[in-house]
Order: structure tokens, then C-alpha cells, then sequence
């Protein structure tokens, strides 16, 4: 079944972006239905981080957020086999002066769950040589479609998970930048329960730590899909000042605190499918 949904991503990126856009965006209202436990997670989550809005603005909101994941699902097949000179011109990067400057430093790109982060991955991959880790998928060829999606283009380095960051370290010190994205619950294990949203929610503490530890200046880095099939923005934003600040707690809030501002931009786009507080505190009961 899954090579049968490869073929059809292959021949659907010959279309046009608008297209494809729509294609997109009606799997995605189909996934909404066909993916009952992922449907329930989404509404769960936006239950707990927005507990003001409406119940009507909510489901329409879980509704647009299957959408924009549908969309970025199947324009996946513009990151495999479209040229380098079409993925240029329907991505543009604001901010890159910001990276640039920094060259042969160490640099950690905070990169939070965004539907089209791995775009904004491929897009980079065409300026620049990162190291990210891989989590390697349940079906081997998707997984294999998804790394050669992230390492097309220059000398892009691939650590698995069970590397560890410890992997990553000289790489950072070496001046090659670290796509990293630790806005997902990985357990309790090197966690601090920081609010997201107003909800303890287990958040690994890693980015201070290895900021600290290579000195590296962390500059977030999301990427926006823009209405009507009008391509994609990746914005790469200055170096924080005064981070780490020696107060983990407060580091990894802060981490937090700047995705929440970004969610709001654009909330339909965050990966609320994640069960982002599937690790609760002792006691407390599960959401899911």
C-alpha cells in the first residue's frame, strides 16, 4: 500500500503548487476521518491549551490543522524528486544574513513541530551543511524516501536517535549547525515539567545544556505555509541574547514561551497529532 502512495506523491508533484495545495488539503480532510485516534489526540490537545476558545473554533481549528497536514504530507514529493531550482523558488528564506554571520561558529537552529519543517529543512540543505537526527520510520521505504528528502542536496549529516546528542556535539563545535527539534514528550527522562500553554507538559531540557556545553548561539528557525498555494517561507531568527542563563528551568520555559508565540501565528500548523503530554506528572491522571 505504501508504494502505491509513493507513486501517486510521485505524479502528483509534477502538478502545479496551487494543485497540489488542494490535493493536499482534501487527503487531509479525508485523514480527519480516517485517522480516529489521531483526530481524538488533536482535539485533546487543543481542549487543554485553549480551553477559552469556543468548542465550535476549536473543531474548526482541528479541522484546518488536518489540512495544512495534508498539504505538507503530500508536497513531501516536491522535497524527493523535484529539482533544486523549483524548491528554491517556492521556498524563500528570510533571515539567512542571521546564519551566515555566524559561519564556523557553533549553532543550534531551534526548529519546533511545524507541519513543514522538513520543507524548510530541504530548502536550507540547498545553502548550507547541517547535522539533525533521524528517527527512522515503522515502514522502511518511507523512511528511506524521508532520508533522502533531508540529505538531497550538499553534505547533510543523519544521526539516528540512538546515537544520542553526544553525536552531534563535535559536530556543532566544528561549526556545522544542528536542525534540532526538542518540542516533543520523549518521556521523563532528562525533563522538567514546563507549562506549554498553561499545561505541565515533559520537555527534555537539552537545548541549554548543549548551548552551554558547545557554547553555541541558538537561532529559532520556522517554516510557514503561505495561503492558496502560495509556496513557503522559512524564517531564521537573530541569536537569543543571554542563553543559556544558568537556570534550566527558566531556559527551557523560555524555550517554550517563544514556541507558544509562534503557535499563535499560525495554530492550524503546530503538530497537534503529537501526544505532547503523554508523559504526566506523578499522580495525575492521562489525557489520552
Amino acid at each position: 500500500m505504501s508504494r502505491v502512495i509513493v507513486a501517486l506523491m510521485w505524479l502528483a508533484h509534477f502538478l502545479p503548487l496551487g494543485l497540489l495545495a488542494r490535493l493536499g488539503e482534501a487527503v487531509g480532510t479525508s485523514l480527519f476521518w480516517l485517522i480516529p485516534e489521531r483526530r481524538h489526540v488533536t482535539r485533546v490537545n487543543l481542549a487543554r491549551c485553549f480551553p477559552l476558545m469556543p468548542e465550535p473554533d476549536r473543531e474548526r481549528l482541528a479541522r484546518a490543522h488536518f489540512r495544512a497536514f495534508g498539504r505538507s504530507f503530500v508536497e513531501r514529493g516536491l522535497l524527493w524528486w523535484a529539482p533544486r531550482s523549483r524548491i528554491e523558488r517556492l521556498v524563500r528564506i528570510d533571515g539567512l544574513d542571521h546564519l551566515r554571520a555566524l559561519h564556523g561558529r557553533p549553532v543550534i537552529l531551534l526548529v519546533p513541530h511545524f507541519v513543514a519543517l522538513d520543507t524548510g529543512a530541504t530548502r536550507l540543505a540547498c545553502e548550507i551543511d547541517a547535522v539533525a537526527i533521524f528517527a527512522n520510520q515503522k515502514d522502511p521505504h518511507f523512511s528511506a524516501l524521508l532520508r533522502r528528502g533531508r540529505t538531497r542536496f550538499g553534505d547533510q549529516r543523519l544521526l539516528s536517535r540512538q546515537d544520542g546528542l553526544r553525536a552531534a556535539i563535535a559536530d556543532i563545535r566544528n561549526g556545522r549547525p544542528f536542525f534540532y527539534l526538542p518540542d516533543q514528550d520523549y518521556g521523563a527522562r532528562d525533563a522538567l515539567f514546563v507549562p506549554f500553554f498553561g499545561v505541565p507538559a515533559a520537555t527534555i531540557t537539552a537545548l541549554p545544556r548543549l548551548a552551554r556545553i558547545t557554547g553555541a548561539k541558538v537561532l529559532p528557525a520556522v517554516t510557514r505555509i503561505l495561503p492558496g498555494g502560495g509556496g513557503y517561507v522559512l524564517t531564521i531568527e537573530p541569536p537569543w541574547a543571554d542563553f543559556p542563563s544558568g537556570d534550566l528551568a527558566a531556559d527551557t520555559r523560555r524555550m517554550n514561551a517563544y514556541i507558544e508565540s509562534r503557535v499563535l501565528e499560525m495554530p492550524e500548523q503546530y503538530l497537534w497529532m503529537h501526544k505532547r503530554f503523554k508523559t504526566r506528572p506523578s499522580g495525575e491522571a492521562q489525557f489520552y
